[in-house]
């Protein structure tokens, strides 16, 4: 990743939370140790942010507190080639004349693309997947009411009523933060919240997790394992959250990534 691009999402970050740690940006950016605290000295002698022990804080935090979950713009860069492969062998799951699900996320976002030669009733609480669904497709597009937040996309609502419970879905296709052992892990209490009535209308749930999902952990648990009809992952998953899904009777579908699309994104 180029300086530009990981300054970008080193100064996206700091304004999400009060600080960000050296971790946390190198695991952002696939960066190393050294490279982030060179890039927190730099941006704070530019006086982009402000340098703290063990990471970095915006110099002017956001009066409005968002929600925990990384920007779009930020995630969008990550494991680029493994979340088009992903997306792909998810659409591969529907067929014409289906009613779906799908939320807000940047592996999701990517279904977009395959999903324009399909004719469906997508249900979605994302602006980025409604409006190229809208401009490039003849899918019927639904969205859900309640408060925009900018840097995820996303739209969400502490009340039952936005509309989504008069929806029903065969499947429902969502990312998430991490996946383990307990089930399906998410950031933030009304993501949870959020998820929850959308998963409640869905016949099957489908998650879309690219390889590093399970070694993520998070302190709020989604939903558990067996409430998970179909993982879709990459070629990079290892033995041991394979045989974890299995145990727990989880299809898993493994998408391949193919080799030029791994090299153009280490280029």
């Amino acid at each position: 990743m180029h300086e530009t691009e990981r300054h970008r999402i080193i100064l996206s970050a700091v304004q999400e939370r009060p600080v960000v740690t050296v971790s946390e940006l190198c695991q952002m950016t696939g960066a190393s140790e050294a490279t982030i605290r060179r890039d927190i000295a730099g941006l704070h002698v530019q006086k982009k942010l402000r340098r703290v022990r063990g990471g970095a804080e915006a110099v002017a935090p956001p009066g409005f507190v968002g929600i925990n979950a990384r920007p779009f713009a930020m995630q969008e860069t990550l494991r680029a080639p493994e979340k088009r492969s992903i997306a792909r062998a998810a659409v591969d799951l529907c067929d014409d004349g289906d009613a779906i699900i799908v939320n807000g996320g940047t592996t999701t976002f990517q279904m977009v693309h395959p999903l324009t030669t399909k004719r469906l009733q997508v249900f979605t609480n994302s602006f980025p997947i409604a409006e190229h669904l809208l401009k490039h497709s003849k899918n019927t597009v639904l969205l859900p009411a309640g408060v925009i937040y900018r840097e995820q996309n996303i739209i969400l609502s502490p009340f039952d009523d936005d509309g989504s419970r008069h929806f029903h879905a065969r499947r429902m296709f969502m990312g998430c933060r991490g996946l383990g052992p307990l089930g399906l892990m998410e950031g933030d209490p009304l993501l949870i919240q959020a998820e929850q009535k959308l998963i409640g209308q869905a016949d099957e749930l489908i998650v879309l997790a690219d390889s590093s999902k399970f070694a993520q952990r998070s302190s709020l648990v989604l939903c558990p394992l067996a409430r998970i009809h179909t993982v879709v992952t990459d070629d990079g998953i290892d033995d041991r959250a394979a045989r974890m899904l299995e145990a727990a009777e989880v299809r898993l579908i493994v998408a391949e990534v193919p080799a030029a699309d791994r090299r153009r994104q280490k280029g």
